[in-house]
């Protein structure tokens, strides 16, 4: 196979640091969490109106992506629950907008290249 390699071509003490510097698994599990919520592209596609949008209702967020208000509900408890948004409650409506962790991942995975 060709990515097999039978050698170990790596400077050993660099490696050792750069493995001692690696985060524990149970630091990395609630990234990966917020990684896998904006990986499905209708929730990214939310995320990005709310990151235009700054903070909107249910059903204008629906009217905005073009889906049914409860499938965009279902998206925004799956982002919540990854801790990618926040809600609050004003009078009958319910208010969504992006967390700051929420925001710098929706804009790190947005980057759109130029040239």
């Amino acid at each position: 196979m060709a990515d097999e390699c039978d050698l170990l071509c790596l400077d050993l003490p660099h490696a050792e640091r750069i493995r001692a510097a690696l985060p524990p698994l149970p630091e990395v599990e609630p990234a990966a969490i917020r990684a896998r919520a904006l990986g499905d592209p209708t929730r990214l596609t939310i995320a990005a109106a709310l990151a235009s949008g700054d903070e909107l209702c249910v059903c204008d967020l629906a009217w905005v992506v073009g889906q049914a208000q409860n499938l965009v509900s279902h998206h925004l408890r799956q982002l919540k629950y990854a801790g990618l948004v926040t809600s609050r409650r004003d009078g009958r409506l319910v208010m969504y907008s992006l967390t700051p962790s929420g925001k710098a991942l929706t804009a790190a995975i947005l980057v759109v290249e130029h040239g």
